[in-house]
């Protein structure tokens, strides 16, 4: 049985790393902070790829994340993949559990997580289960 948890996050740090820049279309490598509040309490970092297109609105993302926190009581670490992309169009983004990543009371944590914008405040669901 599915169990979901929802809550905000802040991004604390935001750290551009490296960039590639060609023909308009600019590759980086970015590392961030941030923290959650809700029914998932904790810190993470994030390692991530950006792709910044000459096209307003064309974009994409990939990243991992480690999460060490509390889920609903639950301590110990895990770690998301991202997986963003978007035009004019249209947006998608897929971020989940990788397998066998978590720790401590979360071992066996697998599910997705879903990140929406209300005004400048990110907000977030995860459905997830334990194996």
């Amino acid at each position: 049985m599915s169990e979901q948890a929802t809550g905000t996050f802040d991004i604390d740090e935001w750290r551009p790393e490296e960039s590639d820049e060609q023909h308009g279309t600019v590759i980086g490598r970015n590392t961030a902070r941030k923290s959650y509040t809700g029914d998932l309490t904790g810190t993470s970092v994030v390692t991530m790829f950006t792709v910044q297109t000459p096209v307003a609105g064309s974009q994409s993302y990939v990243a991992v994340e480690r999460i060490t926190g509390t889920l609903h009581g639950r301590s110990g670490t895990f770690v998301l993949q991202h997986s963003a992309t978007a035009s004019p169009e249209r947006q998608g983004m897929d971020i989940t559990v990788v397998a066998d990543s978590a720790t401590g009371e979360l071992t066996g944590l697998t599910g997705e997580m879903v990140i929406t914008m209300v005004g400048d405040t990110h907000h977030f669901t995860i459905d997830y289960k334990f194996n």
